[in-house]
């Protein structure tokens, strides 16, 4: 079974990639902000939900850009290791739906 996207399909793709990326930039420095203001914050549950669920290059790309949380364990080393989970997931979905 193989899977391809047509050009309509892959363009709303690359859409939605783009939109929680930049929902997930718009987080990191929304929780900067009110860091540095001393007020609630969002969960870092919340930075990773969103970080995995497609907006980790938006979360690296204001992760760096603000320096927020860079030294923060084990927060750091869970972000790292979303796209690892990832590669992990496509491998084991091709393995098991390989004919």
């Amino acid at each position: 079974m193989e899977l391809r996207l047509g050009p309509e399909l892959a363009g709303i793709a690359l859409a939605v990639l783009i939109l929680i990326n930049g929902a997930t930039y718009l987080l990191f420095l929304f929780d900067k902000r009110r860091a540095i203001a001393n007020e609630w914050r969002a969960s870092e549950r919340l930075l990773l939900f969103y970080a995995f669920i497609g907006g980790w290059f938006g979360a690296k790309l204001a992760q760096r850009r603000f320096r927020h949380k860079t030294r923060k364990e084990p927060f750091r080393t869970r972000l790292n290791q979303i796209p690892v989970l990832w590669l992990l997931s496509a491998a084991a979905t091709w393995w098991l739906t390989r004919g």
